[in-house]
């Protein structure tokens, strides 16, 4: 039997409370029904008997305090609502605990934002981890010693796992119930819940906005040319000129500031500025190319899909509302 004990910190996102539940107990379901025995025991863990969510909104019932849960074989430390410093803070008394199951075999799984939580107990150090893509400036600047990775769905090391934004949390639970079970388990479980099984990238859901929240102002500026001027053909030594920097140090500077280099951050915002066109247009792929300042097809089809995961005309046909409508009209 795998003890599974699911974390209920202060302000926890009910859902991811709940989905993991729901998951393990129906994984049980499928084993009793194929003859075999329930593998998973299933309790809610916290620091008290009852946790209240979404200003009181929700009320969660505990199985089981922290203080009684000696040993477990899987935590898992669902996302959290709000102003991450508070929440962290608001959770503090977690940490040691969840540190000492690990340190004693257990395998820790984060979702989504749950990362924080995590990263706070200082397993992370010097491992990757993966968290929401709207999060993940904030996470690199509260925790620069995690090796975050950008657009991943699931990241494993050292029995810590991690999984992307929102309901990318579903593909890590798909993957611990394969780990846990098998293959076949999995993908009926994938099926019951309506999941794409084996998505590797949260790349296609991420929306850059450029990383602005520093006091670098002659940095700032650079940004804001980059983001007024798509259209051109920029480097990084007429950008330098036009801030009256060497080349050098506006580099070092906006990677410091960005933790972007500047290449990657004209080819981001370049691209961010495509995929809404795709969206919201009826250009055709040349059309849209050429408005963000590439000339070579292939170039810019390389890095759409290295961005996105996505080719450009994939990209185009999962999200322009004006393509689904013709279609819907024509059929």
């Amino acid at each position: 039997m795998k003890r599974v004990s699911i974390l209920v910190p202060q302000t926890a996102i009910i859902e991811a409370v709940a989905d993991p539940h729901y998951m393990f107990n129906a994984v049980n379901q499928f084993l009793k029904i194929s003859g075999k025995e329930p593998l998973f025991e299933i309790n809610l863990v916290a620091l008290e008997k009852e946790v209240k969510l979404n200003g009181s909104l929700f009320t969660v019932h505990i199985n089981q305090l922290l203080k009684d849960v000696m040993s477990t074989d899987l935590i898992i430390i669902p996302a959290i609502s709000g102003d991450i410093s508070s929440a962290i803070e608001l959770n503090k008394e977690l940490l040691p605990w969840i540190v000492k199951q690990h340190e004693q075999g257990a395998e820790v799984a984060s979702l989504c934002v749950g990362a924080f939580i995590l990263a706070s107990t200082g397993l992370l150090k010097g491992k990757k981890c993966s968290t929401h893509w709207n999060s993940a400036n904030e996470f690199r600047t509260m925790f620069p010693d995690v090796k975050l990775v950008d657009g991943s769905i699931i990241t494993e090391e050292n029995r810590i796992y991690s999984s992307g934004g929102a309901n990318s949390y579903w593909q890590l639970l798909l993957h611990l119930v394969e780990k846990y079970t098998n293959r076949e388990t999995a993908i009926l479980a994938s099926k019951y819940f309506a999941i794409d099984i084996d998505r590797e990238s949260q790349n296609a859901f991420a929306m850059f906005k450029g990383q602005k929240n520093h006091k670098d102002e002659e940095i700032k500026k650079v940004q804001q040319y980059i983001e007024q001027n798509i259209e051109d053909k920029l480097n990084v030594e007429d950008l330098a000129n036009g801030a009256a920097l060497g080349r050098r140090s506006l580099e070092r500077r906006f990677k410091l500031a960005t933790n972007n280099s500047v290449l990657e951050y004209i080819q981001r915002v370049k691209i961010e500025a495509a995929k809404q066109s795709f969206e919201n247009s009826r250009k055709n792929i040349s059309e849209v190319m050429f408005d963000v300042g590439y000339t070579d097809t292939k170039t810019f089809r390389s890095l759409f899909k290295k961005i996105t995961g996505l080719t450009p005309i994939e990209y185009r046909n999962k999200y322009n509302k004006l393509e689904i409508a013709v279609t819907e009209m024509v059929n």
